[in-house]
C-alpha cells in the first residue's frame, strides 16, 4: 500500500531532500516548504521507500493538497 504526502499551505517548494528509491523513517523530515518567509517541514508520516516524487527545488505556486511524494 502507496502512502501520499500532501503539501499542507500554498507556498513554494524551496528544498527536497528525497528522491525515489531512497528509504525514510516515519518522522524524517522529506522536503521544505517557503511559506511567508517561514520554512515549512513536511514529514514522512510512515516508514517505506519513496516511489515518487512530483515537486523539485525552487518550484514556486504550489497549491495545498498537491501529492508532491508517494511513499510505497
Amino acid at each position: 500500500m502507496s502512502t501520499e504526502v500532501l503539501t499542507s499551505v500554498p507556498g513554494n517548494i524551496w528544498k527536497v531532500l528525497v528522491k525515489v528509491g531512497d528509504r525514510v523513517n516515519e518522522g524524517d523530515v522529506l522536503f521544505i516548504m517557503e511559506v511567508m518567509k517561514s520554512e515549512v517541514n513536511h514529514n514522512a508520516p510512515v516508514s517505506g521507500t519513496i516511489v515518487e516524487v512530483n515537486i523539485h527545488n525552487d518550484q514556486e505556486g504550489v497549491s495545498p493538497g498537491t501529492i508532491a511524494v508517494i511513499i510505497g
